[in-house]
């Protein structure tokens, strides 16, 4: 006999939570970091999230409640909840009974994942997010690959989706010295972003190395610890290329 689970007794892996998050979306918002991840990104600043099996397990039911609780900052600030990771879209039922819940509830919700999904798995999710940041972590596949030891493709099939059904999403690029920088990779994503309908800002996220500690913690090679921050002048020149296609950039 088959056991059927309660929709609010669905249970996934969580790494963390945090209640005042201010740079994963609009307003002030309670961040949920998932466990699990198929990509390998060298700069990753939260190698802790990659196993699927490590964290710790909660319900929907348990989530939801904790997420009352910060209500009014959300509503305040015009914020909400956003699920992150990790990759959240590797926990499929959990995070979209997650956001169902939430827009039950008049909460704003962002879903903030690399795209590296089967359109099939995104799309019903898809119905109860209110906003995507999609990160595209290069243009050029050789590149993509380099940083991130999957396929390009499936992210940019992803933006092509979301774009045809107006899912108002923001861009997130990470730029690396020596890297993502070369011009034809940046121009590449600037060109292609032009293209879509539904983009309302690209992010500019310079290169650090906050997590290089937890690779060290973690016995991770961490590949990158010779490379130097984003200098300024790189970020500028970077955000003009994007100006140059009318995109609006951070």
């Amino acid at each position: 006999m088959t056991t059927i689970i309660p929709p609010s007794q669905t249970q996934g892996r969580i790494h963390s939570i945090e209640t005042c998050g201010t740079v994963d979306g609009p307003g002030i918002r309670y961040v949920i970091f998932t466990q699990g991840c198929p990509l390998r990104c060298l700069y990753c600043h939260n190698p802790d999230c990659r196993t699927p099996h490590d964290g710790k397990e909660v319900t929907v039911n348990e989530l939801i409640t904790d997420i009352q609780k910060y209500r009014s900052y959300m509503e305040f600030s015009g914020g909400g909840v956003t699920i992150t990771g990790g990759e959240p879209l590797m926990q499929p039922e959990f995070v979209l009974e997650i956001f169902r819940r939430c827009q039950n509830l008049g909460i704003h919700t962002v879903l903030d994942t690399s795209g590296y999904v089967k359109l099939a798995t995104a799309k019903p999710i898809l119905d109860h997010v209110d906003l995507v940041l999609l990160d595209i972590k290069s243009f050029d596949p050789e590149i993509y690959h380099q940083v991130t030891r999957v396929s390009l493709e499936p992210t940019l099939n992803l933006a092509r989706y979301l774009s045809e059904i107006n899912k108002p999403v923001w861009i997130r690029f990470v730029l690396v010295p020596n890297l993502t920088d070369p011009p034809h990779n940046i121009r590449g994503l600037a060109e292609f972003v032009s293209d879509l309908n539904n983009v309302k800002r690209v992010e500019i996220l310079p290169f650090h190395k906050m997590g290089e500690y937890k690779w060290e913690q973690l016995a991770y090679e961490y590949l990158l610890k010779d490379i130097p921050p984003a200098p300024p002048e790189l970020i500028a020149t970077a955000k003009k290329i994007f100006q140059e296609y009318g995109i609006k950039v951070y």
